[in-house]
C-alpha cells in the first residue's frame, strides 16, 4: 500500500525533462513518439521509467532491448482511449483491493480501460505495424499467469517497479 500513495504523490508532481525528451527522441520514431504524447504527463514518466529499468536489466544480463524499450515506453498507450484522472485511478486501485478483482466485469469505460489497457493497446498498435510479439508483450504486460518469458517477466517487473 506504501507503494500505491507513492505512486500517486510521484504522479502529482510528474514533469518531462530535457533528458526525457532526448530519451523519447533517441527510442521512439515520429509517429511513435507522436502516439506517446497522448499519454497524460504521468503516464508518460511512469513510461520512461519502465523503459529505463529494462535498459538497465538488459545491460547487466546481456540482452538485445531495442524492442524491449519501444515495448515500455508504449506499453500503457490503451489508456490514451479513455483518460483517467489521478483521483478516479485512485479510486479504482482502492476498489480493485477492496473487491479483490472483481470489479472486472463492470461495463463502465473506465473501469474497462484500468483493466484492459494492455489489450486495448495492442489493438491500437496493430494499426502501426508491430510484429506480433511486440503487440503480445503489450496485451500481457499485466497477465502473471504467463511463465518461463524472459522479455515479459522484464517488462512486468519494471512496471510494478515503477
Amino acid at each position: 500500500m506504501i507503494y500505491r500513495i507513492k505512486q500517486f504523490f510521484t504522479s502529482l508532481t510528474a514533469k518531462i525533462n530535457s533528458d526525457d525528451i532526448k530519451y523519447l527522441k533517441k527510442n521512439l520514431n515520429k509517429s511513435e513518439l507522436a502516439l506517446f504524447l497522448k499519454l497524460k504527463k504521468s503516464e508518460q514518466k511512469h513510461c520512461i521509467k519502465v523503459s529505463k529499468d529494462v535498459e538497465q536489466i538488459c545491460f547487466h544480463n546481456d540482452i538485445k532491448c531495442d524492442k524491449l524499450l519501444k515495448v515500455a515506453l508504449l506499453h500503457d498507450i490503451g489508456k490514451t482511449e479513455v483518460k483517467l484522472n489521478l483521483i478516479e485511478k485512485a479510486i479504482l486501485v482502492i476498489l480493485d483491493k477492496i473487491t479483490n478483482g472483481r470489479l472486472k466485469n463492470n461495463k463502465n469505460k473506465k473501469v474497462y480501460i484500468y483493466y484492459n489497457h494492455g489489450k486495448v493497446g495492442a489493438k491500437l498498435l496493430e494499426n502501426y505495424g508491430y510484429d506480433k510479439r511486440f503487440l503480445y508483450l503489450i496485451e500481457n504486460h499485466h497477465n502473471k499467469n504467463i511463465k518461463n518469458d524472459k522479455e515479459l517477466e522484464i517488462i512486468i517487473y519494471s512496471d510494478n517497479k515503477n
